[in-house]
């Protein structure tokens, strides 16, 4: 028995079961009895129910892209790291698993054996299943990102915001031309990112004719034949999606003799050590991975252990102009 068939069943919403079952939100005490009731009646056991019956495991599970381990992407390591700080300083393990797009059968795996208390999943999705899966086995679960379950564990930062920040600031230099290189735009982030470009573009009164948007980008085949579109619509400014769009930018551009700034500026929307080697030094948005890695985990455990906990926490972020932005102005 799931929260949507219990919400079927009684003809109320699946968030109003959800509120009455785990005693969270502003509910009526008799529709929380009524819904509690006939839980129960159906053998439905309750996030609390799992905590107090079970022997704990002592582990969480830690949920990594498939697609990390093919290309270099400082940022699982990192924020991989900053998890496995947090939970030993609490006497927890981590188990790492990997699931490839909507693939999660890794996840069931380790929830079906009982093999963690747990999980953290480090990529979001829009439409995201393997979150469904948990929050209908009522399993805790928090993500490195932002969803609307309001009882799963969110820590983020701002990538709209962050976003229209910079785009405000070049616009600021004299920028008015520019193009977005986004990866694949079932990534909650990307579509957050593509939502403060936009953002930037409509407040600053830039003419959409002279903005170019290229999203899903998967290869440097991609690359090179989005950079040759680019360089015909005579775009100042590329702002690449995240560090591994950039590093493939950067490098291409470099390659056919291109000077950055001076023919083309570059930023990014995501800082890493992928960035570190590249003469001029790149503009980006900073945000420490490990210290995300380090509060979700914190937040996890805690709700576990029955502690105070918060449910979404947004991190800061800064702006870092460098020399690959130059100045028009």
């Amino acid at each position: 028995m799931t929260l949507e068939e219990i919400a079927k069943q009684l003809g109320v919403s699946k968030s109003t079961v959800s509120r009455a079952l785990s005693g969270k939100g502003r509910i009526g005490e008799e529709t929380k009895n009524r819904i509690c009731t006939y839980a129960k009646q159906c053998g439905y056991v309750t996030k609390e129910e799992i905590k107090s019956n079970l022997s704990k495991t002592r582990n969480l599970g830690v949920i990594i892209p498939a697609d990390a381990y093919e290309v270099t992407m400082p940022f699982f390591q990192e924020c991989l790291l900053g998890i496995c700080e947090s939970t030993a300083k609490q006497d927890y393990n981590v188990v790492i698993g990997t699931h490839q797009g909507y693939d999660i059968s890794g996840i069931k795996n380790l929830v079906e054996n009982k093999k963690v208390d747990g999980i953290i999943l480090m990529r979001n999705l829009a439409d995201d299943s393997a979150l469904e899966y948990l929050t209908e086995k009522n399993i805790p679960v928090a993500i490195v990102g932002t969803c609307g379950e309001e009882n799963v564990i969110q820590v983020d930062c701002d990538n709209r915001a962050a976003t229209e920040n910079l785009m405000q600031m070049l616009v600021a230099r004299g920028y008015k031309r520019f193009a977005l290189l986004l990866g694949d735009t079932t990534y909650r982030v990307n579509r957050e990112r593509y939502k403060g470009y936009r953002d930037a573009i409509m407040k600053a009164g830039l003419s959409n004719s002279n903005q170019a948007i290229y999203k899903n980008i998967k290869d440097q085949h991609d690359i090179d034949d989005v950079l040759y579109s680019i360089m015909m619509r005579k775009i100042e400014h590329i702002i690449c999606g995240d560090d591994v769009i950039c590093t493939k930018v950067v490098s291409k551009l470099q390659s056919e003799g291109y000077k950055i700034p001076d023919q083309i500026a570059v930023a990014s929307l995501y800082n890493s050590t992928n960035l570190d080697c590249f003469s001029p030094t790149i503009t980006t948005v900073n945000v420490s991975a490990r210290l995300l890695g380090n509060t979700v985990a914190k937040h996890l455990v805690n709700c576990l252990l029955g502690k105070e906990y918060t449910v979404k926490t947004n991190i800061d972020y800064e702006i870092l102009f460098r020399k690959s932005t130059g100045r028009l102005r």
